[in-house]
């Protein structure tokens, strides 16, 4: 998911996709270990978007608390 369409989303889709993204992730890595995959480098695709999601759920609650006080 690029991620242009990911600062779309609000903070509560972004925690859905985080906990979607984990999910897979975790399917993923228990596939691997059970037979090989059919694209190995999803994993690193996964992971990544992972570390965009948690960003960009940072950067909102930053901004969040910033206009609070």
């Amino acid at each position: 998911m690029k991620i242009a369409d990911m600062r779309q989303m609000t903070l509560d889709e972004l925690r859905i996709k985080l906990d979607d993204l984990m999910e897979e992730q975790f399917n993923l890595k228990f596939r691997l270990t059970t037979q090989p995959l059919d694209d190995p480098l999803r994993i690193r695709t996964v992971r990544r978007d992972i570390a965009r999601v948690k960003t960009l759920i940072r950067e909102k609650e930053a901004a969040a608390a910033a206009s609070v006080s």
